[in-house]
């Protein structure tokens, strides 16, 4: 496939003093896991919904699978899948009937939707209401319900914050399965073991702007350092905090 899946040029967003985003400019290929890396209130997340098309842009623009994001273009919504920071879950409904509904919004046949269960290794808590999921299970039912009506591109947004060290590792493998697939995926992140495993290129970010782009093995050789929190320092001339 010719092009790029998301390119986004001199993206800027403010909230009163705040300045949210500051410039963000890069690039993702069709098929590529990129990550968007950076420390709590780094711009991440806002840098995401712009491109997703929830947030209008101060300036800049940014396009999704050739299409232009900003005003909401409804012809995109079917080919993006978009697993927000809060997993947004319709109360006392079990895995199944959570998932279940949000294939009806697509018009996706049920088998689909018990299939994605079962893929995200949730078919045997599809009787379990949300709120007696696991962390770990609740990010996956999350994820299943973005990839119900099969996405080209998929959005996830800090999927395994707050996760313990097993769950974290579950939700790796199934990240990479998603793709492996074919998808296009990006990630935000404040872990940087998580980016260097995952990810095939990253965009560090640090108070709204994109400091540096590349493979996270590539920036650690380029700057001469031992992981991408030494990269951090290097550019920004203090230590990472998660």
């Amino acid at each position: 496939m010719t092009g790029n899946a998301i390119t986004a040029e001199g993206l800027r967003k403010r909230y009163g003093e705040t300045q949210a985003v500051d410039g963000a400019t890069f690039e993702v290929r069709h098929g590529e896991f990129y990550g968007i890396l950076g420390p709590n209130g780094a711009g991440k997340t806002t840098t995401l919904e712009i491109v997703e098309g929830l947030r209008e842009p101060d300036e800049g623009t940014a396009t999704l699978l050739g299409e232009p994001s900003w005003p909401r273009n409804k012809t995109l919504l079917r080919r993006i899948g978009v697993q927000l920071q809060a997993s947004a879950f319709f109360e006392r409904l079990s895995a199944r009937e959570q998932i279940h509904t949000f294939a009806s919004i697509y018009g996706v046949p049920t088998a689909r939707a018990d299939e994605m269960l079962e893929t995200v290794g949730l078919a045997e808590k599809s009787r379990t209401r949300e709120n007696k999921l696991s962390g770990g299970q609740a990010q996956r039912l999350s994820i299943a319900c973005a990839l119900v009506h099969d996405p080209e591109l998929v959005f996830l947004d800090e999927p395994t914050t707050g996760l313990d060290p097993q769950a974290r590792r579950n939700l790796w493998d199934l990240l990479r399965t998603i793709n492996s697939e074919g998808r296009t995926v990006v990630l935000t992140t404040h872990y940087m073991d998580e980016a260097e495993v995952l990810c095939d290129r990253v965009a560090i970010m640090d108070e709204g702007r994109v400091l540096r782009v590349g493979a996270p093995a590539q920036l650690i050789e380029e700057l001469g350092v031992r992981s991408l929190e030494d990269v951090f320092l290097q550019l920004t001339g203090r230590e990472y905090r998660e």
